[in-house]
C-alpha cells in the first residue's frame, strides 16, 4: 500500500514523534474543553433550577401581576382576579400563592439568613412536589412548615436532624416555627433555600404582607379543556393589571429573563466563546510548530510528487486526532467537577448526552479552525527554497 493512501499513519506518527508537544496539546484541548463544559453546565444549572418551581405548579395557567419579572422580581395584585377567572367556562379550581423572602434563624448557630417562603392553601394540592403532598395535611397547624431538603449548609442540618427524630424549632422573621417535613427543590443563582407552609401561616411570618394581596395564582382546568380558548377569553375578560399565560411558557419567561435581562447568562456565553478561542490559539500553536519543524520533509514530498491536497489532509487529520485525544480527559474530568459542584452547592449539575455532542463539536470546529490556520505555511513550502 502507497504512502498517498495512509494520510492518517503518516498524522499519527508526526504527532506521536513529539510527545511533549502532543501532551502538551492534549491538555490544552482537556482544559478548552473542560472550560465549555463548565460555562455550559452553569448555564444549564442556571436555568433547570430557575423553573424547578414553575414546573411543580398544578395547573395549566398561571396568572401574574402584569408588572412581574421573575420569580425574584414579582409584583403582587388582588386575589379577586384570580377568583373572576374561576367564573370562567372550563375552569375547574384556582389556587393563590404567597411569596416571599423571609428571615430564618439557622437553629444551631442562631446565624440569619434570607429563605424563600411559599405559602399555599393546604386543602388543594398545588405543587406537585412530593415532599409537599405528603405532608400538606400538617400544615394545618400553626406556625409549622417544610424544610427544604436542597438547602445549603448555612441554613443548618435541618435534613439531618429532621431524618433522625429530633424535633427541629425556630424562628422565621422572629416568630417560632416547627419544622414538619421535607421535600425537594434546587437553589437557584437568586434563591438559597425554599420553605413551604401554609397561607394563614405565611401571613403570620410576614406581618407586613396584607391577605388578599397575592404573587402567583394557579389555574386548574377541566379534562379536555381548550388552553389557548380559556386563556384568550380571560385576556379579553381580566384588566390589564394582571396577565396570564401557560405554564409553559411562565417557565419560558423566566428562563429569558435570566438569559436576556441580567449578565448571567451573558457571561456564561461569553464563556464559552473564549474557551473556544483558548483552545484554538493552543491548537494552532502545536500545529503551527510541527509544520515548521516538518517543512524539509513536507517539502520533499512535494519535490516527489504528493500534491498539497495530500499534505493538507495530513495535517487536518493531526488536529482531528488531538481534538479526539483531547476530549476524553476534558470529558472524564468535566464529570468530576460537576459532581462536585452539585455537593458543594446543589445546583443541578448533570451532564448529558446533548451537550457532550455539542462540545465534541466545538472541539472539532475548534481544531478544524486551527488547522487551516496552521496550513497556511504548508502552502508556501517549495522545494527549491528550502533545498
Amino acid at each position: 500500500m502507497s504512502q498517498k493512501k495512509k494520510p492518517l499513519f503518516l498524522s499519527w506518527l508526526q504527532l506521536r514523534k513529539e510527545r511533549v508537544r502532543l501532551l502538551v496539546a492534549i491538555a490544552g484541548i482537556s482544559f478548552a474543553d473542560v472550560l465549555m463544559f463548565l460555562q455550559m453546565g452553569f448555564r444549564g444549572a442556571l436555568f433547570s433550577s430557575a423553573v424547578e418551581f414553575h414546573d411543580s405548579l398544578n395547573g395549566e395557567i398561571v396568572m401574574l401581576s402584569s408588572r412581574s419579572r421573575s420569580l425574584i422580581s414579582l409584583d403582587r395584585f388582588t386575589e379577586r382576579r384570580l377568583y373572576q377567572a374561576a367564573g370562567i367556562t372550563g375552569v375547574e379550581s384556582v389556587t393563590p400563592i404567597y411569596l416571599n423572602s423571609m428571615q430564618w434563624r439557622n437553629p444551631d448557630n442562631s446565624e440569619i439568613w434570607d429563605i424563600y417562603v411559599i405559602g399555599i392553601n393546604p386543602e388543594y394540592q398545588v405543587l406537585n412536589i412530593p415532599g409537599v403532598e405528603a405532608n400538606r395535611d400538617k400544615l394545618r397547624q400553626p406556625d409549622t412548615a417544610l424544610f427544604n431538603l436542597g438547602s445549603r449548609s448555612e441554613f443548618g442540618p435541618i435534613a439531618q436532624q429532621f431524618e433522625s427524630g429530633e424535633r427541629i424549632t425556630t424562628e422565621i422573621n422572629e416568630r417560632n416555627i416547627q419544622i414538619e417535613g421535607l421535600f425537594k427543590l434546587s437553589p437557584t443563582f437568586g434563591i438559597n433555600a425554599y420553605l413551604v407552609t401554609s397561607d394563614i401561616n405565611f401571613l403570620r411570618m410576614a406581618p407586613f404582607r396584607q391577605g388578599g394581596l397575592i404573587d402567583v395564582g394557579v389555574i386548574k382546568l377541566k379534562p379536555n379543556t381548550d388552553v389557548q380558548n380559556v386563556l384568550a377569553e380571560m385576556r379579553s375578560r381580566l384588566p390589564n393589571d394582571v396577565k396570564v399565560m401557560t405554564r409553559k411558557d411562565y417557565a419560558k419567561a423566566e428562563v429569558a429573563f435570566w438569559n436576556a435581562s441580567t449578565p448571567v447568562g451573558y457571561t456564561f456565553d461569553l464563556g464559552v466563546v473564549i474557551a473556544f478561542i483558548v483552545g484554538a490559539v493552543i491548537v494552532y500553536q502545536i500545529l503551527y510548530s510541527d509544520v515548521t519543524d516538518h517543512l524539509p520533509e513536507y517539502a520533499t514530498l512535494k519535490a516527489m510528487g504528493f500534491r498539497d491536497r495530500y499534505l493538507l489532509i495530513v495535517v487536518f487529520q493531526e488536529s482531528l486526532i488531538l481534538a479526539a485525544l483531547g476530549f476524553i480527559p476534558g470529558t472524564a474530568i468535566a464529570l468530576a467537577i460537576y459532581r462536585i459542584t452539585n455537593i458543594a452547592t446543589m445546583l443541578p449539575m448533570a451532564m448529558d448526552l446533548g451537550r457532550i455532542v455539542f462540545v465534541f463539536v466545538l472541539t472539532v470546529l475548534m481544531s478544524s479552525f486551527s488547522a487551516a490556520m496552521a496550513v497556511r505555511k504548508l502552502q508556501t513550502a517549495d522545494p527549491a527554497d528550502i533545498f
